[in-house]
């Protein structure tokens, strides 16, 4: 294969002296390369038919399989195919799952169905899992690489890319072309038309080469000379349980959190964070928080706030929780500025927005009609999700001005429905745009962010004559939905309770039955942390719900945060402790 590609090269002579030496007559990702792995998921299966003459291509030209597809790269000069995204995140578009006929092979007369995986991946779902876990590992083979490379602008033309035989065609590089230029109309389509069918390279971002990935050792040398955290999920092995006094009393901690975003960090070396916690007694904290210093012997500053021990400076909600709720940490969020704090359970019904370096409240807004019981964020601060009572959620606007946040717009923009009992958690994703709603009848709802249309409804599954309630759900950055349910039965016997992991799009992956009420859960990347009434925080693998970890606190844990950087995972306790988990000794990380 090599020598092929060397003396195409070598001898390839244009007499017009237009067309340079190339190694490749096609580009690796193009129009015909996307349709042909999404064959079997529309758009792109039109879009097949069409490029096809109304008809798909044989069989045996088909994706139909993993190894054989890679095995083809190996040994044909000419397929120069490369991995496209959905390969390290939707394993849909390896499932037939709408039955097109894609007729049967020649030899074998296997009929084409779902592509035939690798023998290291058990489902589809596994294979992308495995796939995507390599971007991260130390060794990644070189076609991972390709793709990595192709973002910084490595497949320009020079000596490099003659070296590793990766020139392709002239009119596939950035400029190559004038199209302005060309006067001639059926030139000029002609020209347009090889660029749309063979693709091009992306623009060239950086001149330098990619820096050399670095190992997992070099890693931590190089994070203990900058005096840099790590993240604590590299070392579930070597964790260490620090208690912090927060009220003095045993009033229970019902949220804490640091949020996600304060340059004030990055500017100044050495300056606090703020860390956010509140009581279910309504009462404030805003604390100091540093979480990496290696002069002190915990390797983090917790500075108390001292108004919440001070019975005539303490900070509480203006308005009352609604008698007899449990407050919970889903009633609260804080802007990724630190500015708002938001909450809700409010007996009259509100939202309030609480402005927290000015210890005032600036909004009442009051649009359910029952108690609001959850709250939730999106990744980028700038929407809100709400869910009642009254079976509803609403998705309100964040607003800004310079990049500040100041108030909750009055107006909402969306109202979902489709509850027939209380929500009892929401998420909301802007980016995905994906909201998901939980009932206490055992529902979950998804939703568009946008124009507020209803996707789909997952119901995990309950024995005949048992009720189900679900009273915590996470959702991680791949739109996964990991749901917790209760399953009660009609006699006086211990409930069954289980963690779901639902797909995107709605299929059941794994479940798994926990031994304990889960009273709150984080998803962070690959990784689910739960609290629960027996005082155990535990980390999951989230493609499995594989057990990693537990830690036993002896305290019912009430609500969990994990600080920027994933370097401590904060749990409040029902006795008022404050419980901050870190690494053990960095200078022993290895």
């Amino acid at each position: 294969m090599t020598f092929t590609h060397i003396d195409k090269f070598d001898h390839f002579e244009d007499p017009h002296g237009v067309i340079e030496k190339f190694h490749y007559g096609t580009h690796y990702s193009n129009a015909a390369t996307v349709m042909h792995y999404m064959i079997r998921m529309e758009p792109f299966t039109t879009l097949h038919i069409a490029l096809q003459s109304g008809r798909f291509d044989v069989s045996d030209r088909q994706f139909h399989s993993i190894p054989g597809t890679w095995k083809s790269m190996y040994n044909n000069p000419n397929d120069v195919k490369e991995l496209i995204p959905e390969f390290f995140y939707l394993p849909e578009f390896l499932v037939n799952s709408n039955g097109f006929d894609l007729g049967q092979l020649q030899i074998s007369h296997d009929r084409v169905n779902d592509v035939l995986l690798p023998a290291w991946a058990e489902t589809p779902e596994d294979f992308i899992h495995q796939h995507r876990k390599a971007l991260e590992c130390e060794h990644v083979s070189r076609n991972l690489h390709n793709w990595i490379d192709l973002i910084f602008g490595f497949k320009q033309k020079g000596p490099a890319a003659v070296e590793a035989l990766n020139v392709f065609y002239y009119c596939t590089y950035e400029g190559a072309v004038d199209l302005d230029a060309v006067k001639n109309d059926v030139e000029r389509k002609a020209l347009e038309g090889m660029i749309n069918n063979f693709g091009q390279t992306p623009c060239q971002l950086l001149r330098d080469p990619h820096p050399r990935r670095l190992t997992f050792d070099d890693l931590v040398a190089k994070a203990m000379k900058t005096d840099r955290h790590l993240s604590l999920f590299y070392f579930l092995e070597n964790l260490k349980v620090y208690f912090v006094e927060v009220s003095g009393e045993s009033d229970p901690l019902v949220f804490v959190c640091v949020p996600r975003s304060q340059p004030k960090s990055i500017i100044q070396h050495g300056m606090l964070d703020t860390m956010v916690t509140v009581s279910s007694e309504g009462i404030l904290g805003f604390h100091g928080w540093l979480p990496y210093e290696k002069a002190i012997s915990n390797y983090f500053t917790f500075d108390k706030d001292p108004s919440v021990t001070n019975h005539k400076t303490r900070k509480r909600f203006s308005t009352q929780f609604a008698p007899g709720l449990k407050v919970t940490p889903n009633m609260f969020v804080v802007t990724h500025d630190c500015k708002l704090m938001i909450s809700g359970g409010h007996w009259d019904n509100s939202l309030q927005v609480y402005h927290i370096g000015k210890n005032k409240r600036l909004a009442h807004i009051c649009r359910h009609i029952d108690i609001v019981t959850c709250l939730a964020l999106d990744y980028c601060g700038s929407h809100l999700i709400s869910g009642s009572r009254d079976t509803t959620c609403i998705i309100w606007h964040i607003e800004q001005q310079g990049g500040v946040c100041v108030n909750i717009s009055p107006k909402p923009l969306q109202t979902l429905y489709g509850h027939d009992n209380e929500v009892s958690a929401v998420h909301i994703s802007s980016e995905l745009d994906l909201a998901v709603s939980a009932s206490k009848d055992g529902t979950v709802m998804m939703h568009t962010v946008r124009k507020g249309n209803f996707i789909r409804t997952l119901r995990p599954e309950c024995r005949v004559g048992c009720s189900l309630d679900i009273p915590v759900i996470a959702v991680n950055d791949m739109g996964q939905v990991i749901v917790y349910s209760r399953e009660s039965q009609p006699v006086n016997t211990k409930d069954e309770l289980t963690l779901h992991l639902f797909s995107l799009n709605g299929k059941l992956l794994c479940t798994r039955t926990v031994n304990s009420n889960i009273g709150h859960m984080i998803c962070k990347g690959e990784h689910l942390i739960t609290g629960d009434d027996q005082g155990n925080i535990t980390v999951y693998e989230l493609f499995r719900l594989r057990q990693l970890t537990s830690l036993p606190l002896y305290v019912p844990v009430h609500c969990l945060a994990i600080t920027n950087g994933n370097s401590h995972i904060l749990a409040g306790l029902r006795d008022g402790k404050l419980i901050i988990i870190g690494i053990k000794s960095p200078n022993e990380v290895r």
